[in-house]
């Protein structure tokens, strides 16, 4: 399948919440996930993703970045990744994870986390990318440029 992975835009939110709703990760609720979504867009220490397929939006991912002495740069934590029922799930996390990690990379980042997924399925996506276990999150060390 080919996606298209891109920076989401503002007129994204109300799928993206969908994706994300139906895919299980949102703690806050859709109508919390939109306004903090709506917030995260414009800002640049985050990256917001959507992948495209055929002009729909079928995924949905987010990276945050967050100081740490620990680790002398800036860590990258994915708070979300998501993709839409109808779709290959594994296909739309392969996808947003290379371009997450990018960012991140690009970002300046040493280290990306995540909360590993509730689906053992989609662990190998994220194998693939150098995720291992890190107590209770997955953790991977990327080069920075």
């Amino acid at each position: 399948m080919d996606y298209q992975v891109r920076t989401a835009r503002i007129t994204d939110v109300d799928r993206m919440v969908a994706i994300l709703d139906g895919s299980g990760v949102l703690v806050a609720g859709p109508s919390a996930a939109a306004d903090q979504l709506r917030q995260l867009v414009s800002l640049p220490q985050a990256s917001v993703l959507v992948v495209e397929s055929h002009r729909r939006v079928i995924g949905a991912g987010i990276l945050s970045l967050r100081p740490s002495a620990a680790a002398g740069a800036n860590v990258g934590v994915i708070d979300a990744i998501g993709a839409d029922a109808a779709s290959d799930a594994a296909g739309v996390t392969e996808a947003l994870l290379a371009e997450l990690l990018r960012s991140a990379r690009n970002k300046g980042c040493r280290t990306v986390e995540a909360a590993p997924p509730a689906d053992p399925r989609l662990r190998a996506p994220w194998a693939r990318h150098g995720f291992a276990d890190a107590g209770p999150r997955i953790t991977c060390a990327i080069a920075t440029h």
